[in-house]
């Protein structure tokens, strides 16, 4: 797949992400994909599995009372399937808030996300968010 292509590809998933539209995330994620979130947060661990990513997501939704949104910035792609997004993630959940910049690097597979790994601005802003 070309860069254009990857960055369109992670732009869609992000719209499904923020929509919650499941049938367009299930698309786009292998069914073996990989999450990897950092930190001391009780979400902090690797989810092994599309099934498990989307608990995983499905959580951030459900604990802000869905006002979780990752607001895609910037669209990083290369040809040989890396794209990275950054983008800031806010909500509110218990009187917080959240508005932490962060980036995920993911690695594509004939067009479909298999690996995502987290990177946090503010880590410790993430982690006082969940606590």
């Amino acid at each position: 797949m070309t860069a254009d292509e990857n960055a369109a590809i992670m732009r869609r998933a992000y719209e499904a992400f923020n929509t919650a539209d499941m049938n367009t995330l299930t698309e786009l994620f292998d069914e073996s994909a990989v999450w990897h979130l950092p930190g001391r947060s009780r979400f902090a661990d690797d989810y092994h599995g599309r099934d498990a990513t989307f608990a995983y997501f499905g959580q951030l939704g459900q604990e802000t009372g869905g006002t979780f949104r990752a607001n895609l910035e910037h669209v990083l792609a290369d040809d040989e399937d890396r794209v990275i997004g950054m983008q800031r993630s806010t909500a509110e959940r218990d009187g917080k808030h959240l508005d932490v910049g962060n980036c995920i690097v993911f690695q594509l597979k004939d067009g479909r996300i298999v690996d995502g790994r987290e990177h946090f601005h503010d880590l410790y802003a993430w982690d006082e968010f969940w606590a």
